[in-house]
């Protein structure tokens, strides 16, 4: 069993402080995200768990274990890195093995471990070629097996499909959870593109700004989000956010343009006349009339003029705007769509989630 436990975790350089004091529990065998907008402290968390980075202030503990004072080799983690760290004048069997090795594991050993470590990743037929003569998903693949080898008690990756394209990272998303249940380790992944984290994650961690946003399942954070930061960055195409003011007594919220929607029933009773909100709609909740997928009670119907469309085969993304805001909305069963057409589109509106404009904090969330 082997949990991960950050109690006020904090690192400083110099006078700046950029992870602030942080709590975060990770259970054993547990595939745990850590996601954010570059700078937010995400790998700076990470490489403090694999000892990479001195802590400023509060207690690692992995396992019944406090690592705060121990060195790299004694945490018995393995980390990925984005850049692969393959040693150039090495062979796949020899890049798998080097670490065993300087640990001075017995040879036969070696040989059983980068046996089993190359079958679990398919790369047998790689072993005696150099890093040179691989792809760029072959080499991420030498450099996970690396990881294996060691038998560690926890999985760090830092942000390792950064580097392929677009094709080979859906690819690799899969290897990499597919590897998750079959080793059954825990991992700590470090990512900045979203879709990864949520194909990937049992539990997200969002950060921003050194501080965690939010913590929960793909699914928690995606229909929950804590804030208006957090609703913007999970999701793709991202929320559409738009200033609003509470009319308790004409049951609506007023948006620009003279636009306005009924108040979601759910959150009535937490909002008070005249308030300033921040009404957030997913772009797959507003759709044109009959090119939507609704199993809403609640709707409303919002007349605009679209100016961009997007194909993209079994949908097309709209964009229109209100008050001068982009807007997006999503059309199924797609067809052409004019330049500066005006379509009348249906909004599911139990779907739209409201937060205080002061804050951004989600009325449906207490803290």
């Amino acid at each position: 069993m082997t949990e991960v436990r950050l109690a006020n975790l904090t690192k400083a350089y110099g006078n700046m402080e950029v992870v602030h004091a942080i709590d975060l529990d990770i259970a054993d065998n547990e595939f745990l995200v850590l996601v954010g907008p570059s700078g937010c402290g995400k790998s700076t968390t990470l490489r403090m768990i694999a000892g990479l980075e001195e802590i400023t202030g509060g207690t690692i503990h992995i396992g019944d274990r406090v690592v705060n004072d121990l060195a790299p080799r004694e945490r018995n983690v393995s980390m990925v890195f984005q850049n692969y760290a393959l040693y150039p004048h090495m062979t796949v069997r020899e890049n798998l093995g080097f670490g065993l090795k300087i640990a001075k594991v017995a040879e036969q050993d070696i040989g059983t471990r980068v046996t089993q470590a190359a079958d679990i990743l398919g790369i047998a037929e790689l072993m005696e070629r150099m890093p040179a003569e691989l792809s760029g998903g072959q080499r991420q693949r030498v450099a996970m097996g690396r990881a294996i080898v060691r038998n560690p008690d926890v999985f760090l990756f830092d942000e390792p499909l950064s580097n392929l394209d677009a094709k080979l990272r859906v690819q690799m998303r899969t290897e990499i959870k597919k590897l998750h249940r079959r080793v059954e380790n825990t991992v700590v992944y470090v990512t900045h593109d979203q879709v990864e984290a949520m194909t990937l994650a049992d539990r997200i961690v969002i950060m921003r700004d050194g501080y965690i946003e939010q913590v929960g399942t793909p699914l928690e954070v995606f229909n929950e989000p804590a804030n208006t930061f957090v609703g913007s960055f999970i999701g793709s195409p991202p929320m559409n956010q738009l200033d609003g003011i509470v009319r308790l007594a004409d049951g609506d919220i007023s948006l620009a343009d003279g636009l306005s929607i009924p108040i979601p029933q759910r959150t009535r009773a937490r909002l008070s006349e005249g308030q300033k909100v921040v009404v957030g709609i997913r772009p797959d909740d507003l759709a044109p009339r009959g090119h939507g997928i609704h199993d809403s009670e609640a709707s409303a119907e919002l007349e605009l003029s679209v100016s961009i469309s997007e194909p993209l085969g079994t949908e097309t993304l709209l964009f229109t705007s209100i008050g001068g805001v982009e807007v997006q909305g999503k059309m199924l069963n797609p067809r052409m769509v004019a330049p500066d057409e005006r379509m009348k589109f249906v909004l599911a509106v139990d779907r739209v989630h409201i937060f205080e404009a002061a804050g951004g904090r989600n009325v449906m969330i207490d803290n």
